[in-house]
Formats: C-alpha cells, structure tokens, sequence
C-alpha cells in the first residue's frame, strides 16, 4: 500500500511586499495626495476602512494598482486614537460626580508604534528602486523621516492583509 504524502508549503505561501514606515503628522488624505504628487502613483481612499478588534479600532486605507508592473501599493494608518467614557468611582455617590473621558491609541503594528503610516507595496521592490522610493518620500517637507521595515522580522505580518 503506498502512502501519499501532502505539502502544505504551496497553500500557505508567504506574501512578499515591500513595507516603508512613515513618521509625520499632517492627515492621511493629504499624505496621499503628496505621494501621489512625488511617487506618481494614483492612491485613492477606500470605501471601508481596515476594522480591527471587532468595529473597536477602524484604520484608514489607500490603495492603487499598478497595472503595468503587476504591484499594489497601500497607504494605511498605523494609529487609531479612541475615545472611551470612564465613570470615577470616587464620586460615584457625589454631587459632583463626572464622566471622564479617556483616550487610547491603537496600532495596527505596534513593533512599530512610532510610524504614524505604513506603505505597503505587494511584490517586492529590489532594493534601489525601494531606495529611490524611500528618497523621493524624505524630500516631501511635511514628512519627518521615513525608513524600509525588514518585513521577515515583523511578528504582526498578518495585521497587512487588506484583502
């Protein structure tokens, strides 16, 4: 009787992209709209955002395809500030009792909780056209720094999954 063996290393193929941490504070649309300008590529905003933990954490998305060179490119926010009601139980029974309100910030990769924006590109760049990228995105005034992400050591690799 022979035995069949079956591998399961072609259905869980590794996703191979390219990832750019963004340092800056202005808002996501006008982020996009420069690297539009500087990178000529055409990112547009998605109808939903990527929800995480259950509707609890939204974070904003862009996306363009590339057709001609088979790449996909991602603007994505790393942050997601929540706005929280915590009742004080000092003054539970107070006249002056209040509500207070607490902010928590999220991200959508916390190794990397200091980028405010990740750019994701699918099918990875050689490492010259990505530092050409990475040049052309530094020069942008409004961005503090930017810097290429070792994306094989990055444990939450499953939080870039758009699709």
């Amino acid at each position: 009787m022979a035995i069949k063996k079956l591998v399961l290393d072609d259905f869980f193929e590794e996703e191979d992209f390219s990832l750019i941490g963004i340092h800056c504070t202005i808002e996501d649309y006008r982020l996009a709209f420069l690297l539009n300008k500087v990178l000529d590529i055409k990112l547009s905003r998605q109808d939903s955002d990527i929800d995480n933990n259950n509707r609890k954490t939204t974070f904003s998305l862009f996306e363009w395809e590339d057709s001609a060179q088979f790449k996909t490119w991602n603007l994505v926010s790393n942050t997601c500030k929540v706005l929280s009601n915590q009742i004080n139980e000092n003054s539970l029974d107070s006249l002056f009792s209040f509500n207070e309100t607490i902010t928590k910030i999220h991200h959508l990769v916390p190794e990397y909780s200091k980028a405010n924006y990740l750019l994701k590109i699918n099918n990875a760049l050689n490492k010259k056209k990505e530092k050409l990228i990475l040049n052309k995105i530094l020069n942008i005034d409004q961005v503090i720094t930017a810097y290429s992400i070792a994306t094989n050591e990055l444990k939450s690799k499953d939080q870039l999954i758009f699709n």
